[in-house]
């Protein structure tokens, strides 16, 4: 906990400043990482890692490369490369991958998981609950990001509810601090995956909800990015045939979410 607030503390003096504006697990970089579009400008000892979050599913472990991995490592490693660039905060060179059953989650104050609603729902140990919600109420803070529709929303719910089984969630609107702690932004962000479009996103759907749950003074603990897709926003930022205006709405989004756990 200590090391959650001392980063937020320097968080905040970094704000200040701008004029506007187990054992970890870490994975192969990125082909292609000596290109400047690469460059993270990460110093000897940074403030901020990416952190993803690994875990199994009714229908398939989390050992290997399951759907816990689904962007990976690109999209991890482009949104350190957009933070270094659009903030102050000096970031880590490599992003690392954890259990929510791990100790080290306590030195970050950002996590981040995406498809909860593939193969099934997540499957979560007692000690995986346990610590999960340690973490939450210590001050942590958790990005759902990537599922979509109704099922998949079931499947998440079923599982997750059992770490606060007596809390809401409640949707975020438009004009939460969430969306302008940094950027400003019109609520959530429908963003679609390579080759789709807002007006048809996976499964059909064309909008976008976040929804949240909330600790006894009303900060975010859990960020639900809901029928959005910010992975696929950082994953390709660079690939020709993705929209420029989707990717740059994922790192809005995705800082603005970084920000507010850095400093609530």
């Amino acid at each position: 906990m200590l090391k959650i607030l001392l980063v937020r503390l320097l968080t905040t003096l970094l704000l200040s400043l701008l004029p506007g504006l187990g054992v970890a697990q870490v994975f192969p970089s990125i082909a292609g990482t000596d290109a400047d579009v690469y460059d993270l400008g990460v110093e000897d000892s940074g403030e901020f890692n990416f952190v993803r979050v690994q875990f199994d599913t009714y229908w398939g472990g989390g050992f290997g490369y399951g759907t816990w991995s689904i962007d990976f490592p690109d999209a991890d490693m482009n949104f350190l490369r957009g933070v270094s660039r659009l903030t102050n905060i000096k970031v880590e060179s490599n992003p690392i991958v954890l259990r929510f059953d791990d100790e080290q989650i306590f030195d970050y104050p950002f996590l981040y998981m995406l498809e909860v609603g593939q193969n099934g729902g997540i499957v979560l140990s007692p000690k995986e609950i346990e610590n999960l919600r340690e973490y939450l109420l210590r001050g942590g803070f958790l990005l759902i990001d990537d599922f979509w529709g109704q099922r998949q929303w079931d499947n998440f719910y079923a599982a997750f509810s059992q770490v606060f089984p007596d809390r809401e969630i409640v949707e975020l609107k438009s004009d939460h601090e969430i969306f302008h702690v940094y950027y400003d932004i019109d609520g959530p962000q429908m963003i679609p995956a390579l080759y789709r479009s807002d007006d048809f996103g996976e499964q059909g759907i064309d909008y976008a909800s976040n929804h949240a749950i909330l600790d006894d003074s009303g900060r975010v603990m859990v960020l639900i990015n809901w029928n959005s897709d910010m992975g696929d926003g950082w994953e390709h930022t660079y690939h020709q045939a993705y929209p420029t205006r989707y990717a740059n709405s994922a790192y809005r989004l995705g800082i603005n979410y970084l920000m507010y756990s850095m400093t609530h």
